[in-house]
């Protein structure tokens, strides 16, 4: 019997050997023996010393991973949680702003973390932060109440508006009413700047013109620019005489326009802020206390406004093309509100030298943790409801 043969044998008793009882180890030892030709005491070693060939693992090709680090993970993690859970193109463009706030409140980073953060990619940070993603679901109700009475005077908006200027504004309002619309509860009204992304929120105690107005009016003076076009959905809250008249009364008129009725795509940039700007912070439950409204505006007119208009980027889309019967849209790099303000030339300078000075005051986590804080107030005013 050959060398070759004999280690075959081996190989495929051994297994067979490893698992017998006694009395079977016994039989198949006198078999290998007598077949092979080996000693007795050599046989049990063989056997119970043989280790079986297995493939070598293949070597894993390209660079050795340099992210897969706690390290860069941790402050990855920490800034991507703390800014509201961004898409990883928003990230990359937040982390630049972020990094030298996180060393602030965390304590310093090795040099070569920072370098490797700002230099990581999109698609490494969607990687290295798969495990942490949270999902959220749930829908909210529909509360527009068509108002029919102007809606022949106040014209469907046909993209005539020149959105590279500051001052073109969509509006809507955020129901906070839980699972029922029966009764009185609060609601947000949300506005959105097109040109450079800038929101405003305010709460308010039903959907009553004069209060709906009332903080529209503090809203303009918030803005950091004037009102130029005003466009909403047909919801008796904004199609009412009050507000045309607070629009076409004065010596420089707005333009007031509404969305088709039913066509949610209208108004698509104010829809995607309700979902950022309001659910995510509040969720879905009822707010059914009127005392919640100071607490609200404290928080919007504040931190709120701040953390998002000064620390959070988001993108436009600037071209939309059919290519090959795939809709193909193409954005710009992440900016935050205020540096596309920055970079207008429709802001004054002086405007611009304010919100310089004013960033320079401020630190998103310290915001985070105040938005916290009052959050917790606003909860225990309004307890969610099993």
């Amino acid at each position: 019997m050959s060398p070759m043969s004999k280690k075959e044998y081996l190989e495929a008793i051994q297994p067979r050997f490893k698992n017998a009882s006694k009395k079977e180890k016994t039989v198949i030892l006198n078999e290998f023996c007598s077949t092979c030709g080996y000693h007795r005491k050599h046989a049990i070693r063989l056997l119970k010393n043989h280790k079986r060939f297995t493939n070598p693992k293949p070597k894993k090709r390209g660079k050795p991973p340099i992210y897969d680090n706690p390290s860069v993970i941790e402050p990855l993690e920490k800034i991507w949680l703390t800014a509201n859970f961004p898409c990883s193109k928003r990230l990359k463009a937040i982390l630049p702003i972020w990094l030298p706030f996180y060393i602030k409140e965390f304590g310093l980073l090795p040099f070569k973390i920072i370098k490797l953060l700002l230099k990581i990619s999109p698609s490494t940070i969607n990687r290295l932060l798969k495990p942490a993603r949270i999902k959220h679901t749930g829908r909210g109700r529909c509360t527009t109440k068509p108002g029919t009475l102007l809606k022949t005077q106040i014209p469907i908006k046909t993209n005539q508006w020149d959105e590279s200027r500051p001052g073109f504004i969509e509006a809507d309002t955020v129901a906070h009413c839980g699972t029922s619309l029966l009764g009185n509860f609060a609601y947000t009204v949300d506005f959105d700047d097109i040109a450079t992304g800038w929101t405003e929120q305010r709460a308010v105690w039903g959907k009553g013109e004069t209060g709906v107005l009332e903080q529209i009016k503090d809203v303009e003076i918030s803005l950091p620019f004037p009102i130029l076009g005003f466009d909403s959905d047909n919801g008796t809250e904004f199609l009412n005489y009050h507000l045309q008249r607070h629009f076409t009364d004065r010596k420089e008129p707005v333009q007031f326009t509404r969305s088709r009725a039913y066509h949610k795509d209208d108004n698509a940039h104010i829809e995607q802020k309700n979902w950022t700007h309001v659910r995510q912070l509040l969720g879905y439950d009822r707010f059914d206390n009127p005392s919640v409204i100071p607490l609200m505006n404290d928080l919007y007119t504040k931190e709120w406004r701040l953390f998002f208009n000064f620390f959070c980027p988001s993108v436009k889309l600037i071209e939309k093309k059919l290519v090959n019967g795939k809709i193909v849209k193409k954005y710009d790099l992440p900016k935050t509100p205020l540096r596309r303000i920055l970079e207008s030339p429709d802001i004054s300078t002086f405007t611009k030298n304010n919100l310089n000075e004013q960033f320079k005051t401020l630190n998103p986590f310290k915001l985070k943790r105040i938005i916290e804080n009052k959050l917790k107030k606003i909860f225990s005013v309004c307890p969610a409801r099993a």
